[in-house]
């Protein structure tokens, strides 16, 4: 092995070997075991969410996969289709093309073109990650499996009643023109203005206090040429007289009703409330209460009609409604129309005034434009009869959340759902496979020739659907279309349902819920029942910054995982976080903190150490902040495992390691570091098995570091320097044995350093295979050493008591101390007198001396373990004066405790309520401290007498 620890030399040409040689593949005798990766879109580059998630996965993989089973980690990438096609649209306007003059067969093939020239950056990026991914099985929401998948499940659904199309409202988009979904949606603090305009009454009617007119308050005043009613609260005393009664709304002459309806808030501006409900949410929904008409205004780039468009609640037209708009308006943007509407308002003495106001405004995440509730024809899936279904495998514990509180967010959704609009007025994505005749009539149908034979169409002319279906809608089908639905495969009948799903807190509804809706609907098992998706929904939280701030490109704080794993220089970084920021200042501002931040860059770390990292930092359920300490401690881990293991091979290459027979005399370190193995692969196990990757990884950290690393390969060399060569023949047998299954219990951490340091330790131990990913992991075994534990950890508190006077004493290091055991009673003594040569090695001693029991040790500095007194005569060695300060200090410590502790005990209410053992416990303690305080007196006496 190298001396140094090189991730740079090993990562790459192990995963390619990896790869080529097929060890991702399903190839276990034991139960099926499958993890469905989200899949990224293709047009993205890996981030600090997919690391995170990726490194969790892989753990579960790779640990499933050492232990037996017959494991599948499903690999594929979503088609993203707004996020693909402004890709390519703004890659073609660069060459001054624009898409509609290309037409939509042509600029569909660009996209193609895209995606095979530069969309799988992301799937190279995962191989660095270390994922243990099936690449022949790698799938494509766009790819022709799953666009048959796709265009069956729409068919079906649509036969079944539970796809239809209506005119409702939507998240519009007026830049890109097509509905997206909330999840699209960006809702931004903005500091607007709230206009408060006079609509005045009709039929000569007044308010309470005489006046002809209400005032209603409202952030979007452009829209209130579309209202169709003001409502109040039934409540209100001051509109009473008003129930039932008309506005004149105005610049429109339009006459609309006043509704009663208890939304109203009374206490929000005046108590009125203009009712639009073709152009807001929430008034849409009143709108239906009250039976009151959609009036459109605005055109699909948000511009004002000439003529607005009025629908009944069923999206058919109305006749009875004037359409008329005002001239002056039409054709104005809406930002533009809201100035002039203003304008007016205050020219006709109808402004009452305007305040300024702080409100979340709802911006397009692509386009960057704010968003309009728009009403239009889209394609909906009639979700409720699909959600009851979903809810219940919940309820019923098919499918368990961790942590389980997410379940009640994901009820709340479910029990309050609304249709899902799965169309989108894009090019690129699964087209939907619906045909038009001239007269508006549809027909569903797998291709247009289906369409024909089974609706006896013969020649009459016929046009696809232009819309392609929302990407979240392939997305749903992931569990199943990705194994080949709708053929019955053996994939499908061998991993479906998959075991758990990795996936953020932020798409439970939209994708986790969807995939339960959609393969509970389709797929049934052998008795017929619904099937479930996957069994655990493993929740993450986000990824943050040291300070605990989101990460994003505008705050300048986003950390590539790459750029850990590889090292990047400082002006490379910082042109790397600033480059597409339109602000200077911004620029600057955030050149600066990267400067202070990171003043030499970011160092190499390699995989394994990130890997290490996010799993140490995945408390459950919990956003994480980055922590660049932790990822530089875990570098070291690395560091400390390597040199470790070239220890060992430096102690047992070319050696009798026990493999041909022969006398294996086991030490007390020997048996002691075999038990402390065998309960870290107890405890490993089981916080994997629940999901504690953060509990994992300090138990392979804490045995690794403290108890293999700093103790017992320590406590080998007096072993190897002066035992017996049965001794010797034993522990160099226990190196190998327990570094080569530390190796596999920390490969699905840490996998190619374990891979690289197995291939040379493996052969030692008597294993010849070709890769740790393929051996068994590790197995809890019945005790062997019962007594080996306590005595050892005895044995360390004596050393770590000689080690501590050192350092309170100042004495070097290397300095051969003579030591003085009183009070030893025979468990104590025979620990002793059988691991002398440990102590000696370990604590640097030059003698060990047993005082009789009624021998009065010399004045001596003195460290307590158990009632076992271990002094070090201070003559010649010691500073007093600095000495008496530190028992001083001391006995002030050990007299707190005791007061403390008696005062408890003291206490009638507590003796009288705290259970039996407890106090028992308690009075222990307190005679411990007691005899603390009598020893260390003694011993301050003794010093003082020097």
């Amino acid at each position: 092995m190298d001396k140094t620890y090189s991730p740079q030399n090993i990562e790459q040409r192990l995963y390619q070997h990896w790869e080529q040689s097929g060890y991702f593949r399903p190839a276990g005798q034991g139960d099926p075991y499958c993890i469905m990766i989200p899949p990224p879109n293709v047009t993205g580059s890996l981030h600090m969410g997919h690391a995170f998630q990726h490194t969790l996965m892989d753990t579960l993989i790779r640990y499933k996969r050492m232990d037996g089973h017959n494991t599948l980690w499903q690999v594929g990438t979503d088609h993203a289709g707004i996020a693909t096609q402004m890709v390519v649209e703004r890659k073609l306007a660069a060459q001054g093309i624009d898409r509609h003059s290309l037409g939509r067969e042509t600029f569909i093939d660009k996209v193609w073109e895209w995606k095979a020239e530069s969309g799988g950056t992301i799937t190279q990026q995962m191989r660095r990650l270390g994922d243990s991914v099936d690449w022949d099985r790698e799938r494509f929401t766009m790819d022709e499996g799953l666009s048959a998948a796709v265009q069956e499940v729409f068919v079906r659904l649509y036969e079944d009643n539970l796809i239809y199309r209506g005119k409702r409202l939507v998240n519009w988009d007026p830049k890109l023109k097509t509905a997206i979904s909330d999840l699209e949606v960006e809702n931004k603090d903005s500091q607007g203005s709230l206009w408060h305009l006079r609509y005045p009454l009709a039929d000569g009617a007044t308010t309470a206090d005489g006046k002809n007119y209400v005032v209603v308050a409202t952030t979007r005043p452009e829209t209130m040429l579309g209202d169709a009613a003001v409502a109040v609260h039934p409540d209100d005393e001051r509109y009473a007289a008003l129930h039932g009664k008309f506005i004149e709304l105005p610049l429109t002459g339009r006459r609309i009703p006043i509704v009663v309806d208890d939304y109203v808030d009374q206490e929000f501006g005046s108590g009125c409330v203009k009712i639009t409900p073709a152009h807001d949410f929430n008034d849409y929904d009143l709108g239906k209460r009250h039976n009151l008409p959609l009036i459109n205004i605005l055109t699909d780039d948000a511009h004002i009609l000439a003529e607005a468009e009025v629908f009944d609640l069923k999206g058919q037209p109305r006749s009875d409604i004037d359409t008329h708009l005002p001239a002056e308006f039409a054709g104005l943007e809406r930002f533009a129309a809201r100035k002039a509407i203003v304008a007016a308002f205050e020219s006709a003495e109808l402004l009452e005034k305007i305040e300024n106001h702080a409100n979340k405004v709802p911006y397009g995440d692509r386009s960057g434009v704010v968003i309009e509730p728009f009403l239009t024809d889209q394609w909906y899936v009639r979700v409720a009869p699909l959600a009851e279904t979903a809810t219940k495998a919940v309820e019923d514990g098919e499918i368990q959340f961790v942590p389980k509180q997410y379940e009640n967010m994901y009820f709340s959704w479910m029990r309050d759902i609304q249709d899902w609009c799965i169309s989108r007025q894009l090019w690129w994505g699964h087209r939907i496979p619906a045909w038009y005749d001239d007269a508006g009539q549809v027909y569903v149908g797998r291709s247009e020739a289906e369409v024909r034979n089974k609706y006896n169409l013969g020649d009459i002319k016929l046009h696809q659907d232009n819309d392609v279906l929302d990407t979240w809608f392939s997305s749903a089908l992931w569990t199943f279309s990705t194994l080949g639905w709708p053929e019955d495969t053996e994939a499908l009948k061998t991993f479906h349902p998959t075991d758990v799903l990795v996936t953020g807190f932020d798409i439970i509804f939209f994708w986790v819920a969807r995939m339960i809706m959609m393969t509970m609907h389709f797929l049934k098992d052998e008795n017929g029942k619904p099937q479930v998706p996957f069994k655990t929904v493993y929740v993450t939280g986000l990824i943050r910054d040291e300070q605990g701030n989101k990460m994003s490109k505008s705050k300048g704080n986003v950390i590539d995982p790459l750029d850990m794993i590889d090292g990047i220089e400082l002006e490379t970084l910082v042109e790397k976080r600033t480059s597409n920021l339109m602000q200077e200042k911004v620029a600057e501002q955030i050149a600066k903190r990267t400067r202070k931040e990171f003043p030499e860059g970011i160092s190499a770390h390699g995989t394994d150490a990130l890997r290490f990292t996010l799993a140490a930092l995945a408390s459950t359920g919990r956003d994480i902040n980055w922590d660049m300490k932790r990822l530089e401690g875990y570098r070291n881990f690395c560091n400390k495992l390597w040199n470790a293991s070239r220890y060992v091979l430096m102690n047992t290459e070319e050696q009798d390691c026990g493999r041909q027979g022969g006398d294996l005399q086991l030490s007390l370190a020997d048996q002691w570091i075999l038990e402390r193995f065998n309960s870290t692969v107890k405890d490993f196990r089981r916080a994997l098995d629940q999901y504690r990757f953060d509990q994992a990884a300090a138990i392979a950290y804490e045995f690794t570091w403290n108890q293999f690393c700093d103790w017992y390969l320590e406590l080998t060399k007096p072993v190897l320097q002066n035992g017996s060569e049965a001794q010797q023949r034993g522990t160099r047998h226990t190196l190998v044995q327990v570094l080569e299954q530390l190796l596999r219990l920390l490969h699905p951490l840490l996998p190619f350093i374990t891979e690289e340091i197995w291939q040379r330790v493996a052969p030692l131990a008597g294993v010849n295979a070709d890769t740790i990913m393929l051996q068994a992991y590790p197995q809890v075994q019945e005790t062997r050493f019962a007594t080996a534990s306590d005595d050892m950890e005895w044995l360390k508190q004596v050393i770590l008591g000689v080690r501590n006077i050192r350092g309170e004493m100042d004495l070097s290091p290397n300095k051969s101390l003579p030591v003085l055991i009183a009070n030893a009673d025979d468990l104590a003594l025979r620990r002793l007198q059988e691991n002398e040569s440990f102590l000696s090695a370990l604590a640097k001693l030059e003698s060990i001396t047993f005082l009789a029991a009624n021998e009065e040790a010399p004045a001596s500095a003195t460290a307590l373990v158990g009632r076992t007194e271990i002094h070090i005569p201070m003559a010649g060695l010691i500073d007093k004066d600095a000495e008496l300060a530190r028992l001083d200090k001391a006995i002030e410590k050990a007299e707190k405790d005791q007061q403390r502790l008696a005062g408890k005990l003291s206490n009638e209410n507590f003796v009288s309520k705290a259970p039996a053992d407890v106090i028992t416990k308690e009075r222990e303690k307190l005679a411990e401290a007691e005899e603390l305080v009598r020893q260390l007196q003694v011993q301050r006496s003794r010093i003082a007498a020097i």
